[in-house]
């Protein structure tokens, strides 16, 4: 153990208000994870000897030690998300096993188990609030998934594959942000790049001053390209050098499947011991283990993926054949064997004809200020809340963190926020994400106040301001905020006070995408999108033609992106239902096989993506990859809500709003999802909002 004055200084292990994100490093996570872990030992045996079947005997103390656990692993690891260094992730690596034992031991607690099943067997059982009762039956049920009921051996065999399981995909994410980071390609020849806009041009530069070529200018280069999302896609969708949308393709789709990098033997790992563990607890599959806490079952997931399918198939294949004489009319040469590398390219530049959009030319008016601005001046409309900058109240990690305070409309603090914008691909990793820093709670609230307000955070990967210019974002930048301040919302709107049912937590994970995807659905709004589409240079507003042109472009190519989220899906769903780890299937036929009926254009036999999937294999979307589409049928009946009362109806959208912030936003995982839906909506879920909204309903028809 550590010397007692180094822990007594350790900022993990201090009372804080908001984490101590400023002074957390590397060397004070060994010993500070090691003596919390040590403390909450201490307490978890002390409440197993002292539990009663009671609140004050049982849930409070289990609360104070699952948050301070949350708490703390969330800072670090939130640290390794976006401000990653080899130390860091060696010390987390090291701790990790001893983390995930405590949570094991914990969650198998048999004194635990039986004060929960004592309190669900009680006669007050049903004097109970519902947050109650959903709270003690997800104990339950929670206990069950993690092996309580299993003999010693059977025990300890699960607990292994746990271990292994946490380890692996671990290594597989690292796998891919390592992968990802080895591909650099200098180019020094300015024709090899015709066509991509100065905005890509100039973070290739940035790009390549940062490896040493301190020269390099948007200009006159060099310009460096990476396999970065901000780097990858531009070159996707403007290179006119085909041969290097071929060669950078290549590279994305095959990353960490080869040499030390290698994610194929990891992917079965994972698969084989998944299945183990869904044997070990009763299930034939490990989608069944998935599903047990999520709204859907595996074949109602399945009827609406073939639903959906079978509405996207016609016009995705249209999409194909709309791209080909498109680019027949172009002169182009391979206008006839148009493949992967081809189709992100000329879909742009029939986007740009079909609606004379051009993405870059959107950005002057999407600056990230005004984006802001906009957005929370709709989230006072919808929901009577003020988002006021909080800068300087709580410590950050980078200096281009934002701290904001939301006010209810008296004015009283209910929720913090931190908002990470920019792309920083040396140490955070790609992609955009909302996470809990605190969640709302009755007993963790400080001395003197009655209630410890929600903190949230959300990160994104947009370009950074490059001078004095602004972040300029791309309308996808634009809702990319919109969905991750969805689910900011719901973290810290909820008018729950139960700690362990608070805000996103214990909501189905297929319904926890409902108010991110909800919030997509006003970038569409004409007075939202106005409020925010300013020139950042002349302020003057987003020409109506182009709003109208956006509306159109909203279903351009919805069979094709349909499909291609219906793919993942299905692919998810197969590994974790028919696939037989070591049979004479390998993962990749499961791919080409699902491909047939889900991809226009087959797949290249050496496609690898599944070595990057990360949600699957190194996200929460394992056997739950579906929860998107099933969440964006809710979301998109939701909106519809909106477009019953009226959109241009004030005041119905505000009585809407408080309807929809009462319901969706405020219950948390206190009440069934499918319920907290019908008391918004009035009625169960229909499709026919998302098929309509996708410009898909006469293909269904």
């Amino acid at each position: 153990m550590a010397s007692d004055d180094s822990l007594s200084s350790n900022p993990l292990l201090q009372n804080f208000e908001f984490p101590p994100f400023d002074v957390v490093d590397a060397h004070h996570v060994r010993p500070g994870i090691r003596a919390l872990l040590h403390q909450l030992e201490a307490e978890s045996e002390q409440l197993e000897k002292t539990v009663e079947p009671s609140w004050p005997k049982l849930v409070e103390p289990l609360e104070k030690i699952v948050d301070r656990l949350s708490v703390v692993w969330g800072i670090i690891n939130h640290l390794k998300a976006v401000k990653d260094t080899p130390e860091l992730r060696a010390a987390i690596e090291e701790v990790q096993p001893e983390k995930v034992k405590f949570q094991l031991r914990l969650g198998q607690s048999k004194p635990i188990y039986t004060a929960f099943k004592s309190i669900r067997e009680s006669s007050d059982w049903n004097t109970l609030s519902e947050a109650r009762q959903r709270l003690v039956e997800a104990q339950i049920k929670e206990a069950v998934l993690s092996g309580i009921a299993l003999e010693d051996d059977k025990r300890e065999e699960f607990n292994k594959i746990e271990q292994e399981l946490e380890k692996l995909s671990h290594k597989f994410s690292e796998n891919v942000l390592d992968a990802t980071k080895t591909f650099e390609k200098l180019i020094t020849d300015k024709k090899e790049i015709e066509g991509l806009p100065p905005s890509a041009l100039g973070l290739f530069a940035q790009a390549a001053v940062s490896k040493g070529n301190e020269n390099a200018t948007a200009d006159t280069g060099p310009w460096l390209i990476t396999l970065d999302a901000p780097s990858y896609l531009p070159v996707m969708q403007h290179a006119k050098n085909r041969a290097l949308r071929e060669e950078v393709y290549r590279a994305y789709l095959s990353r960490a499947s080869s040499g030390d990098l290698d994610n194929t033997a990891i992917i079965d790992q994972i698969l084989k011991l998944r299945l183990e563990k869904a044997k070990l607890l009763g299930y034939s599959n490990y989608a069944e283990v998935s599903m047990a806490t999520k709204m859907a079952t595996v074949e109602k997931a399945d009827e609406l993926l073939e639903k959906l399918r079978s509405a996207s198939w016609a016009p995705a294949v249209q999409d194909i054949e709309d791209l080909k004489s498109f680019a027949k009319k172009q002169g182009a040469a391979e206008a006839d064997s148009l493949t992967h590398w081809d189709v992100t390219f000329w879909s742009e530049r029939l986007r740009e004809s079909k609606y004379d959009i051009n993405e870059e030319e959107l950005r002057p008016y999407f600056s990230l200020p005004k984006v802001m601005d906009g957005l929370f001046s709709l989230a006072k409309t919808l929901f009577g809340i003020d988002v006021v900058p909080a800068d300087g109240v709580a410590p950050v990690w980078n200096s281009d963190v934002r701290f904001y305070c939301v006010k209810d409309s008296s004015g009283n603090p209910t929720a913090y926020f931190y908002f990470d914008p920019y792309s920083r691909p040396s140490e955070k990793r790609g992609g955009a994400w909302m996470d809990e820093v605190f969640s709302r709670s009755r007993v963790m609230a400080q001395k003197g106040s009655s209630v410890r307000l929600p903190v949230a955070q959300m990160v994104c990967n947009q370009t950074p301001p490059v001078g004095d210019k602004p972040s300029l974002m791309t309308f996808r930048e634009v809702e990319t905020v919109f969905h991750e301040f969805g689910h900011a919302l719901q973290h810290m709107l909820t008018k729950e006070d139960e700690g362990l049912v608070a805000g996103i937590r214990n909501i189905e994970w297929d319904a926890v995408e409902l108010p991110s995807q909800f919030m997509e659905n006003w970038c569409y709004h004409r007075d939202t999108l106005m409020s925010i589409a300013k020139h950042y240079q002349t302020g003057e507003t987003l020409p109506e033609d182009v709003y109208k042109k956006l509306l159109a472009a909203r279903t351009f190519r919805a069979g094709s992106l349909s499909l291609r989220q219906l793919k993942f899906a299905t692919v998810d769903l197969e590994l974790h239902t028919k696939y037989v780890p070591g049979g004479t299937e390998s993962i990749y036929d499961v791919d080409q096989r699902v491909s047939v009926k889900t991809q226009v254009i087959p797949p290249l036999p050496e496609d690898r993506f599944l070595c990057s999937f990360s949600h699957i294999f190194a996200g929460g979307y394992a056997a739950g990859y579906y929860s998107y589409k099933w969440a964006e049928v809710l979301s998109a009946d939701a909106f519809s809500a909106f477009e019953d009362a009226g959109l241009d109806d004030i005041k119905a959208v505000k009585e809407t709003g408080q309807r929809f912030r009462n319901t969706i936003l405020a219950l948390g995982g206190g009440k069934a999802p499918l319920q907290v839906f019908v008391a918004f909506r009035g009625r169960e879920p229909s499709p026919e909002p998302l098929l309509r909204h996708n410009g898909l309903l006469a293909a269904s028809a």
